[in-house]
This record gives C-alpha cells, structure tokens and sequence, in this order.
C-alpha cells in the first residue's frame, strides 16, 4: 500500500539533502549554477525524479545545459550515497535528474502577455476616435417602448388601438417581452 505522505516527506528530503550537496559538498563547476526545484518520488520509494533549472554565470549569459546534465550524472552515484545516509531508508531510491522547462515557459507566458497588451492598446487607441456605423440603438422603436412604429406596421385598426383592442403598451404576457407588438 503507497504511503502519500511518507513518499511527501522522502521527497522533500532528498531534494534538500541533493541541494545541499551540490552547493556546499560537490566541487564540479557546471554545477554552481544548478539549482533544484522539485523532487518526486513514485509510490514504491524506489525511483526520486529531481527537477533542476540552470542558469547562467550572469543574467545576460545563455545557461549551459549540456555541462550541467553531464556534471549531474556524473555526480549521481555520490549524491545517491548521501541521500542514502541521510535518510535512512532501507532502499535509497535511484535519482533521475530532469531539466525544468517552467522558468521558459513562464518567460514565454510573460512575452505573450506584453504581446497582448500592445495589442490593446493599440486598439484602444483606434478606438479612441472611432463612431458607430449606426444608430445608437438599431433596435430602438419609434415612440413608446412597445409601440409599432409610424405607418401601422402592427397591422388592424387604427382608431382601435390595433387587433382585438389592444393598447400601445404591452399587456401582462408582454411585460419584458420587447420583440413583440401582439400576441
């Protein structure tokens, strides 16, 4: 039976313990600028997948990925060791090491954004002298809200007030039906 909190706070473990031997204990190069973001462990406590991103020696430097995935492999068996007397487990679980695309994408979410609000902008501006084709309201009716418009369009009588009696204002089956005259 798979213990959920137990794989929780195995993973949180072995992420912290991986952290910390890469910045304090592990003096390979590529790996000063690795840094862990998540750890997950399947349900048998067997198999830890450590999610890492990479940047570079400044903001402005393209990270290299390539060194760091070779300098975490390389360093995989002594990390596994010290995950091992760490934890305490009777199994230390094998450790697969996963680039974390989510500050990319975010960038690119956050590109999108600003492409986004350019675009509203520019449209607010257009907009900003912009008419309406039209009447105001097209659907408006000549007269009293309810009425037919001038020319008889509801069709009967004239001097009765339209078929059957009615009246120019719409009866109780009527009340907030405006698209139409009579029933």
């Amino acid at each position: 039976m798979v213990d959920v909190g137990r794989a929780r706070r195995l993973s949180k473990r072995i992420g912290t313990v991986v952290a910390t031997a890469i910045e304090f204990e592990i003096k390979d190069p590529p790996l000063a600028f690795v840094t862990i973001t998540d750890t997950k462990v399947t349900g048998d406590l067997h198999d830890a997948t450590l999610y890492y991103t990479v940047r570079g020696e400044t903001l402005q430097d393209e990270p290299d990925y390539a060194g760091a995935a070779a300098a975490l492999e390389r360093a995989k068996g002594t990390l596994r060791s010290r995950v091992g007397a760490a934890t305490g487990v009777r199994f230390t679980p094998t450790l697969a090491f996963v680039l974390d695309k989510v500050p990319e994408t975010s960038a690119h979410m956050e590109e999108l954004l600003a492409r986004a609000r350019a675009a509203d902008e520019d449209l607010a501006r257009v907009r900003q002298g912009a008419k309406h084709a039209g009447d105001v309201d097209p659907y408006r009716l000549d007269g009293v809200l309810g009425a037919p418009p001038a020319g008889g369009a509801g069709g009967g009588d004239e001097d009765s007030g339209g078929p059957q009696g009615s009246t120019d204002r719409p009866d109780a089956e009527d009340t907030g039906d405006r698209d139409r005259f009579d029933d």
